[in-house]
């Protein structure tokens, strides 16, 4: 499993949470992910022989959520 840690724009609503989280756990491959509301990070654990960290970082951005930084483990 890899470990990957967007940064993002301050989130403003709780349902802004819930939007980002549901999309990315129920993608193929993800394992876990969560949202950390008041440093404005997504943490994901994912399987990258299922799923690549570009195709994550496209579903958060389709959802209207720039990724400004990115970090890999």
């Amino acid at each position: 499993m890899k470990k990957l840690v967007f940064g993002l724009e301050p989130l403003s609503c709780p349902s802004c949470i819930k939007k980002i989280e549901t999309a990315l756990n129920h993608t193929s491959g993800v394992e876990d992910a969560k949202v950390l509301f008041h440093s404005g990070k997504v943490r994901i654990q994912f399987d990258e022989a299922i799923v690549q960290p570009e195709a994550l970082k496209q579903i958060i951005t389709r959802l209207g959520y720039p990724v400004i930084s990115e970090k890999s483990s």
